[in-house]
This record gives C-alpha cells, sequence and structure tokens, in this order.
C-alpha cells in the first residue's frame, strides 16, 4: 500500500517555489507553511524589479489576456480553492474579479489619460504609467478574495508586485500562486509570501526599491509602516479588503504629462 505524497506549502517568487531561505515553517490551517525572512522579501523585490519593466512593456490587450487565463486557472480548480477559503461563493467572486479588472487593461489610457486644453501652439497629453514595484499587505479575511481584490489593480496597470498572503489563512494564496505558475503571467511579476505580517511587513515599508505599498492588511502596524515608507517617498494605499472601483488601480498609477508643439 503507497502512501500519498504529502504537499509542502512553499513561497512563490520569480516563477519559481522556493522554501524560506531560513529554513522556517509556521503551523497555519493545520500546515506547516513557509515562513519567509528578510532575505526573502529581498529576493521578491529584486524578482518584482526584474519583471516589471518588461510587464508593463507588453501591451494593454496582453496584460488583459494574460489575467483572464488566470482567471481560466481558478476556474478549472474551483473545488480545490473552495475547501480553502469560506466556499464556493468566495472562489466565484475571486473569479469574477479577476475577469473584471482584466477588462480593464486595454482602457485605462482612455479613461484616466486625455488631450489637455492650453494657451499656446502645443499639444498637452496625460498618460497613465505604472507605479513601479508595489508591495501589497493582504487582508487575513477574506483569505482568497482579500487577497485578489488587492493584488489585481496594481498588476492590471502593469507594475510588480511583492504580496504578503494572509498570516492565519495561506493556504488559498498558495494555492493562487500555482494558478498563476500555469497561466501567461511572467515569472516575478507576482511575488507571494507567507509568515508573520509584523516580520516582513517593516522590511517591505522601509525597501528603497519598493515605490508603493498596500496597507490594507496591516492591522495595528499601519502607523509605524508609514513612516518607514516615507524614507524614500513611496505611495501608501489602503483600501478594503472587499472593494472593485477603477479607482482601486488608479492608486497605483503615474499620470504623465507630455508636451509637444503643434506642427512639429
Amino acid at each position: 500500500m503507497r502512501l500519498p505524497v504529502k504537499k509542502t506549502y512553499k513561497l512563490y517568487i520569480g516563477g519559481a517555489f522556493p522554501r524560506s531561505e531560513s529554513g522556517r515553517t509556521y503551523l497555519a490551517e493545520e500546515q506547516n507553511v513557509a515562513r519567509a525572512s528578510r532575505k526573502d522579501v529581498r529576493d521578491a523585490v529584486r524578482a518584482a524589479r526584474g519583471a516589471q519593466p518588461g510587464w508593463a512593456a507588453a501591451t494593454a490587450y496582453n496584460r488583459g489576456q494574460v489575467l483572464y487565463r488566470v482567471a481560466e486557472m481558478v476556474e478549472a480548480r474551483v473545488a480545490e480553492f473552495a475547501e480553502l477559503c469560506t466556499g464556493q461563493d468566495e472562489v466565484e467572486r475571486s473569479i469574477d474579479r479577476i475577469v473584471w479588472y482584466a477588462g480593464w487593461a486595454d482602457k485605462l489610457p482612455q479613461v484616466l489619460g486625455g488631450s489637455n486644453p492650453v494657451a499656446g501652439p502645443y499639444f498637452n497629453f496625460t498618460v497613465p504609467e505604472p507605479t513601479g514595484v508595489v508591495a501589497v499587505l493582504a487582508p487575513d479575511e477574506p483569505p482568497l478574495l482579500g487577497l485578489v481584490t488587492r493584488l489585481l489593480p496594481p498588476l492590471v496597470g502593469g507594475n510588480a508586485v511583492v504580496a504578503v498572503a494572509s498570516e492565519t489563512r495561506p493556504l488559498a494564496a498558495i494555492e493562487l500562486a500555482e494558478a498563476l505558475a500555469t497561466s501567461d503571467v511572467p515569472g516575478g511579476a507576482v511575488n507571494l509570501l507567507t509568515g508573520f505580517r509584523s516580520e516582513l511587513a517593516p522590511w517591505l515599508a522601509s525597501h528603497m526599491d519598493v515605490n508603493a505599498i498596500d496597507l490594507t492588511g496591516a492591522d495595528g502596524l499601519r502607523g509605524d509602516l508609514e513612516r518607514a515608507a516615507a524614507e524614500n517617498v513611496k505611495r501608501v494605499v489602503a483600501g478594503a479588503p472587499d472593494s472593485q472601483s477603477l479607482y482601486e488601480i488608479s492608486a497605483f498609477l503615474e499620470l504623465k504629462t507630455v508636451w509637444h508643439p503643434i506642427g512639429v
């Protein structure tokens, strides 16, 4: 009689599934889950920085197709995801949210950008551009929908993301990492860490190569994290664990204004 292969719950960094470099784990949902370290944070940020230019350079239509593919991968595993969160309804809402944000990928410039009237012989255009590398502190609940809600807005706009999953219920995030790995999202565009928020969040907030941080799941750490983020003038965002809006995307975009002489 054979013994079943026991699943190991690892990190997702640069498109791969490493254990924590520290070798540590912690008990969550009756499983030993990788407990990420400061070094893992650095590795994830480095992977995100390397992947971000390529992800941003992809056509907006292509980014939308890639994200839609993520929804397809989750749709194919509804039963598995349902066991790791509050049930099928949460999974289906997560899928619908991915599809909704994917649909915005090629519409952002028209809606958020524009041609501006000026008093002079110039064209003046405003164009949205990604902020860069975004750190996301996902809320503990809901474990899947909360992560998807905070992960998709920066991702659809061309940013790369380093996300810290729910500390108490991380298994849904690990399952999502497996769906990402089998979709067309480039390795490093999304990096998922599991572990103690109080240990990982300060290093993300103070990291000089992180351009923005989402403190939705920061709990009581928010004040200290905001002060750390101020060192390199990070954009600080605090949203809701279950929100869906164009403005969630625009919070992670920079608006670049371009002047061009008429007739040249």
